[in-house]
């Protein structure tokens, strides 16, 4: 292969130019990777149907008949065991075993593989009273989140680290008694903020660093009692923020519109949120050297074209994977040295493997747990591994199938339950059913409930006993309630209660740091041009270059 060009190609999918430059083929040829047909967003667009975001939902499992909760569709593909029960000795997934069958897209043989193998009702371990989660890891008391770690007391937390008594948390970690906070960290009683960091007792905070006591401020470093931007003295700031009614529904809503006309008029937006970076392009990098093309990425080295990750080395075409090394085309892999085209497994020198554990040598399996030199589900001798394997692949290569990702008719998830909805929301229903994929087509609304936008202006008007009303959120029509603790967060914070359904509260708050195209502008100071990750509909009208941003606000 000669990786000193780049190669220019027309998608297939969307029919838009796209360019495989040398690092790209330096990366594919170490990983031996087939150069993709499809753009960036296109692959994605595909891996991303792997990635479950899902409507949590009561169920049973089909082992035991024992109750459970999940994230997964009503009506799967496959059985949904009680995770305790799919990890246990209950079922051997080797049972499952299939002979290869030459006449057959190995696609369809895998695929019916898959169907046959059950599933984890969540993912996740260690966790105490964390039912009503998913994707949950050595944590306790949380309710209705996904993706967290490390989490205590907490509810309606998405991407969430080490948080404790908060609530409505998206891309954190390190919080405290904080509310409705979008990628801040190590902060006490932080609400209403973004992009914020080291600070405490403090509302409506945009990309502040050790501050206290403030309201309604950007861009601020070691400040105190300041409102607005404005100084304060300890007396006023308290008089003050005893007449801001956070107790009120109305004037809340009043102040978030205040609050993004701050981030679009007078914030200073960097032009990415990289930090500890070197030698790359993407967003919300930390620790990463040479990593092109990688969003929400960290402590990666040589790495593109990849998304939701961590401790990742020579890596491509990647979705919420971590501890991976020389490896790509992957969907949710945690953990692989020479593993590609999979999904949902830890492995070394594996393709076309899914819901594996700690398996190597392996093609085309589906939950197996530690085996070695697997097809199907099937054990062989190393020879006859080798020998079968090469035959399958040289079938694959004769049907354009192979180094392809697994289809879409694999994924495990309507695409409209998928992560797909928070990165791409444009995906309409024709192109993924076109492409083999699922679409769900249940209606989830309800008419049993109230409209939330009946509800009392001020917390101070409501009983606890409102938790037992069923509500209707007046965006998605979906019913949802207040929970007896997220009352009491609510009450003892003195904030009004929220009006919208918490799935769609965490994907408004996600979707602002899911913006995978940067575009041009001026750097606000120096008027160089560079690219940023604010689309124009966002109306940001100050942007700054890294060495700017660095000099005026850092």
């Amino acid at each position: 292969m000669n990786t000193k060009n780049s190669i220019n190609k027309n998608c297939p999918d969307c029919k838009n130019n796209f360019v495989i430059d040398s690092g790209d083929l330096i990366l594919y040829e170490k990983i031996g990777l087939k150069i993709p047909e499809e753009c960036f967003e296109c692959r994605l667009k595909h891996q991303l149907a792997f990635s479950v975001f899902g409507k949590f939902r009561k169920g049973v499992s089909d082992l035991s008949g024992e109750s459970l909760i999940t994230v997964l569709p009503n009506k799967p593909r496959y059985s949904i065991y009680k995770s305790h029960e799919w990890w246990g000795d209950a079922w051997d997934p080797l049972s499952y075993a299939q002979n290869y069958d030459t006449s057959r897209s190995f696609f369809d043989q895998l695929k019916e593989l898959q169907e046959k193998i059950p599933r984890p009702h969540q993912d996740g371990k260690n966790n105490i009273n964390c039912d009503w989660c998913n994707d949950v890891w050595d944590s306790r008391n949380c309710y209705l989140s996904k993706a967290l770690s490390k989490c205590e007391n907490s509810s309606y937390l998405y991407r969430v680290l080490d948080t404790k008594d908060s609530f409505d948390i998206a891309l954190s970690f390190n919080l405290q008694n904080s509310y409705n906070c979008l990628a801040c960290h190590n902060s006490f009683n932080l609400n209403f903020s973004e992009n914020s960091r080291d600070c405490i007792d403090s509302f409506f905070l945009f990309d502040c660093r050790s501050c206290q006591n403030c309201f309604m401020c950007y861009n601020l470093r070691n400040k105190q009692y300041c409102i607005r931007n404005k100084q304060y003295t300890k007396v006023k700031y308290e008089n003050e923020l005893r007449n801001i009614k956070l107790h009120s529904y109305k004037k809340v809503e009043i102040l978030k519109l205040e609050f993004e006309n701050v981030l679009k008029n007078s914030a200073v937006h960097r032009e990415n949120y990289n930090l500890k970076t070197t030698n790359s392009t993407g967003n919300y990098m930390t620790n990463c050297d040479k990593c092109v093309n990688c969003f929400t990425w960290d402590d990666s080295q040589n790495c593109r074209n990849s998304l939701r990750g961590l401790y990742a080395k020579d890596c491509i075409d990647q979705v919420g994977s971590w501890h991976t090394e020389v490896s790509g085309n992957n969907s949710c892999v945690n953990g692989g040295y020479q593993i590609k085209h999979s999904i949902y497994s830890i492995g070394r020198y594996s393709e076309y493997i899914d819901l594996c554990d700690e398996c190597e040598y392996c093609f085309g399996c589906v939950g197996l747990r530690k085996k070695k030199y697997c097809i199907l589900n099937k054990q062989y001798p190393e020879k006859e591994y080798k020998k079968l394997k090469e035959k399958i692949i040289s079938d694959m290569e004769k049907r354009s199938e192979y180094g392809k990702s697994m289809p879409y008719f694999m994924s495990i998830c309507d695409y409209n339950f998928s992560s797909g909805l928070i990165y791409l929301p444009n995906v309409i229903k024709d192109e993924i059913i076109k492409r083999g994929g699922y679409w769900s087509e249940e209606d989830l609304s309800s008419e049993n409930g109230v409209s939330s936008l009946t509800l009392p202006d001020s917390i101070n008007d409501t009983e606890k006993s409102i938790s037992t009303q069923a509500l209707i959120c007046p965006e998605t029509k979906y019913r949802f309630n207040i929970s007896e603790a997220e009352y009491k967060f609510h009450k003892n914070k003195g904030f009004t209660l929220p009006r919208i359904h918490f799935d769609l509260r965490m994907i408004k708050k996600a979707r602002k740091t899911a913006v995978l195209k940067s575009y041009p502008y001026k750097c606000i100071y120096c008027q160089n041009d560079i690219m940023a990750y604010y689309p124009p509909e966002w109306g940001y009208k100050k942007i700054a270059c890294e060495d700017c941003y660095k000099q005026n606000i850092a």
